[in-house]
């Protein structure tokens, strides 16, 4: 498991929910002003710190809130991090000196930790729960120029789409599972996600030539990798369709998966098959034909998807769907 830090204010009095907030923060990150005039008393906030070496991730859920740093907050103490956040529920709104901006859910925003800035979570008048993910990276991490960088703070970048959209779905499945890893693999996990961050801020400033080569490779394969999984579905999915719609050669793309310890085609294999194994130990799923799943996930011939799943897995589907379903009644 990751190591992580949890907070939940439901674990003290009411009464000091929103004081002991205000300590979590200041010791958290870095010291910071919070106001919630209209929630102090049903003020309610959950916190996780995911630690990935250098990098770290968080991810919140509360009332909504107003957070002040101040220019001599930022004399007082200055982490010198950059903070990407991606709002997943309720509104947000950015203040400092170059402007005001607001963000709805989909947006990244770059904060700046060195300069002032309030940002106000959700409307005062609003009950509902703010939520987001984000995640702080060391100022010199960052592949890019400062000045390059600077122009992206307070700027409205999307999550829904492109590299926003990859990163934002690796931010959400590394807090959604965090149980799985391994505390190695977080430095591992950071590195991804720095250059998912460097990648990002490159697309968006034009300037991709600017990364480093490796980091312009990770990136890519997690573009290819993702564009996999959203089309494991299609029969045609090959590697030279993969290739084609990422405008390189097939042995540009290999050359890319050449880390990975298997082939490109091996991994689209792979993947296939174990959303094929999952949907088999599925129990709602248990009158669905096992052809009928099989096709779903690219094996328009069952008499393939049997060898290729024996293969793998050591027995037929068949086999294995009366087994897991024997064993979950």
């Amino acid at each position: 498991m990751l190591g992580e830090m949890v907070f939940r204010s439901d674990e003290v009095a009411p009464a000091d929910r929103f004081d002991y907030w205000r300590e979590q923060v200041v010791g958290s990150f870095m010291p910071m002003e919070v106001l919630s005039d209209d929630h102090v008393t049903d003020f309610a906030v959950s916190q996780r710190i995911l630690d990935l070496g250098a990098v770290r991730l968080r991810t919140t859920e509360h009332t909504p809130m107003t957070v002040r740093r101040t220019a001599q907050l930022v004399r007082r103490s200055d982490p010198g991090h950059y903070h990407l956040s991606l709002a997943t529920s309720g509104s947000t709104k950015v203040v400092h000196p170059g402007g005001d901006a607001w963000y709805g859910v989909g947006d990244l925003i770059l904060v700046d930790t060195s300069r002032p800035h309030h940002v106000e979570m959700g409307s005062g008048e609003s009950q509902d729960r703010v939520r987001g993910t984000g995640v702080f990276v060391p100022r010199e991490m960052l592949s890019l120029p400062t000045k390059g960088v600077e122009q992206l703070v307070n700027r409205r970048m999307s999550g829904r789409e492109g590299v926003g959209a990859l990163l934002a779905q690796f931010l959400t499945q590394v807090c959604r599972d965090s149980g799985s890893y391994r505390p190695s693999d977080g430095p591992r996990l950071g590195t991804v996600a720095l250059d998912l961050v460097n990648t990002l801020l490159a697309h968006t400033l034009d300037a991709e030539d600017v990364l480093a080569p490796e980091t312009r490779r990770r990136a890519l394969l997690l573009r290819i990798q993702g564009f996999i999984q959203h089309h494991l579905a299609d029969p045609d999915l090959t590697p030279s369709m993969v290739a084609a719609a990422h405008h390189i050669s097939v042995s540009y793309l290999y050359r890319v998966f050449e880390d990975e310890e298997v082939t490109v085609a091996a991994w689209i294999r792979r993947q296939r098959l174990e959303r094929t194994r999952r949907d088999l130990a599925d129990t709602a799923l248990r009158n669905l034909p096992i052809h009928t799943i099989a096709a779903r996930w690219g094996f328009p011939r069952a008499a393939d998807f049997t060898r290729a799943f024996r293969t793998a897995y050591g027995m037929p589907p068949t086999n294995y769907r009366e087994e897991v379903c024997r064993v979950g009644e």
